[in-house]
């Protein structure tokens, strides 16, 4: 299932799928972009906080067979997000590249970039996250003052505070101060406030709480 639809990506944060922990990838993302993972991504890899999901098909993929096909395509069909598939382009994956790049670009509308090695793709992933929190200050008046609210929002303690909440992990917490600004104003949120930041089964989880 594509299930990063129903997930909401913090203001300049990247959740990353699971598996992605631990990777070299992962460590070359740590301290340059807030990077949070989750277990419940399905078939992206990596969401940025704008509706684009990056789609990572590694070498390995590219030499094991025609699964991530079958990925790209369940992907395309059952989501209505950005979809950006990063391609590990290398000696050994460079002559199925072509043919990836036609399903990805011609077959299903979504946009594919080429990198030599999971270093490539981490900058280009930092590079995204800096365009999307452009794009969202933009939308946003490109209030100067912003980026200091939201470091004061999820300073450790309140942070801290949000995730003892049962049901509630550090996405949450963080999207829940981003929302209320505040705890005070979260502890008198009417339930139909707190399901349109988490959704029902959560919302209901903190309401009771």
């Amino acid at each position: 299932p594509v299930t990063a639809g129903s997930i909401v990506v913090p203001y300049g944060h990247v959740i990353g799928n699971e598996k992605w922990r631990g990777s070299e990838l992962a460590q070359r993302l740590q301290g340059k972009v807030r990077l949070i993972f989750e277990d419940a991504l399905g078939l992206v890899d990596f969401h940025l906080s704008n509706r684009t999901c990056i789609l990572l098909i590694s070498e390995a993929d590219l030499v094991a067979g025609d699964e991530f096909k079958r990925r790209l395509v369940r992907f395309r069909n059952a989501s209505s997000l950005r979809g950006i598939v990063i391609v590990e382009k290398t000696q050994i994956s460079d002559q199925y590249y072509l043919g990836v790049q036609k399903l990805v670009v011609l077959e299903l509308g979504m946009v594919s970039l080429p990198v030599a090695n999971q270093g490539e793709a981490s900058q280009l992933i930092i590079q995204l996250v800096s365009f999307c929190v452009r794009e969202q200050s933009r939308d946003r008046g490109a209030n100067p003052f912003l980026g200091k609210q939201r470091a004061q929002l999820a300073e450790a303690a309140v942070l801290q505070a949000v995730q003892r909440i049962p049901g509630v992990g550090k996405t949450k917490a963080l999207l829940l101060l981003q929302r209320f600004g505040s705890i005070h104003r979260l502890c008198n949120a009417a339930i139909h406030e707190l399901e349109q930041a988490v959704g029902q089964t959560a919302a209901q989880q903190i309401y009771t709480f």
